[in-house]
């Protein structure tokens, strides 16, 4: 078991969409933790080149993470799509190269193969080399994805930045992490990873005492040298901005700092995962470019403002209980 084997219960979470890097993901290896490098809007030879650059910086483990695709929402986007105005693009459903993934992991399998957004079928889980972690955010997810053979569990609450991991996107009132740890603790009988607004050595200490192998923490590692974050999103993470749940950028519920672009289109934005995230790609990537933060996606967790611009190693050694 990969969490028995780690020099300290620190895990990396995967940071999808631009921070993941193999640079992280070596150095969080390097300082003794537990890193994921994310899959998740790449292609599976994309996938494969992050992987062999993450092998060359270290020869520690580390896993990888895929979103598990859902369906077409079905869902009318013609008043979204004008609301966001001529320069949106057309909405379009795809499953993130799901299955070239799944072959490429197979055939060349990381010490872990985690999924978010989803438990895959008992025939997926079995058929890894190596071992399997489903995000769960609550107590049903939990029981189902142990009924299919998940290895370790990793246990989202509320606070986390980024999407939320649950296995439909139906959960707007979240429970926080401490309560729901305590509760799938009691359900399961296999590993937990908590994570949800991990910044402290005292918060991952917490979580160990209720139970957790290990805490994983992700808006702590944005502001790291390593990280991709783009420069918009490091001015923003560091800062007392609150934070809050939406859809509007890409039809599925996660935490980021609030701006206009969620007070302006959070209420009307559908559920329709990942349509409505092509849909706002060109208006994401265009801010970026000219460092807007009110229409990119600040994603973070509720504890963000404590996130330094250190190494990853140091960051590993300040989350570490004494």
């Amino acid at each position: 078991m990969v969490l028995e084997e780690i020099g300290v219960p620190i895990v990396l979470a995967p940071l999808a969409g631009g921070p993941s890097t193999p640079e992280l993901t070596a150095a969080v290896a390097k300082a003794g933790g537990f890193p994921f490098l994310a899959s998740g809007y790449l292609s599976a030879a994309e996938t494969a080149r992050r992987i062999a650059a993450t092998r060359a910086l270290t020869d520690r483990p580390f896993g990888v993470n895929l979103f598990v695709p859902g369906t077409p929402s079905g869902a009318d986007l013609g008043p979204y799509a004008e609301r966001l105005g001529p320069e949106a693009a057309e909405p379009r459903w795809e499953d993130d190269d799901w299955a070239a993934k799944l072959d490429l992991l197979r055939g060349d399998p990381p010490a872990v193969v985690s999924f978010t957004f989803g438990c895959p079928e008992r025939t997926i889980l079995a058929s890894m080399p190596c071992e399997t972690w489903v995000t769960v955010t609550n107590e049903a997810e939990a029981r189902l994805a142990v009924a299919a053979g998940a290895d370790v569990l990793v246990v989202q609450g509320a606070e986390a930045g980024g999407h939320r991991g649950s296995f439909g996107d139906t959960d707007d009132s979240p429970t926080g992490l401490l309560a729901l740890l305590q509760v799938v603790r009691t359900v399961v009988d296999v590993p937990l990873v908590a994570t949800g607004g991990i910044a402290t050595r005292e918060a991952v200490a917490a979580v160990l005492a209720l139970g957790a192998s290990a805490a994983a923490a992700g808006t702590a590692f944005l502001l790291c040298p390593e990280a991709g974050t783009s420069e918009v999103h490091r001015r923003a993470i560091g800062t007392d901005a609150p934070t809050a749940l939406t859809r509007a950028f890409t039809g599925r519920l996660a935490r980021g700092i609030r701006n206009r672009f969620m007070a302006e289109h959070d209420a009307h934005a559908p559920s329709a995962y990942p349509e409505i995230h092509h849909m706002t790609a060109p208006l994401r990537a265009a801010a970026r470019e000219a460092g807007d933060p009110d229409v990119v996606n600040l994603w973070a967790g509720q504890a963000h403002e404590l996130a330094r611009d250190v190494p990853a190693a140091q960051v590993v050694r300040a989350l570490t209980p004494r």
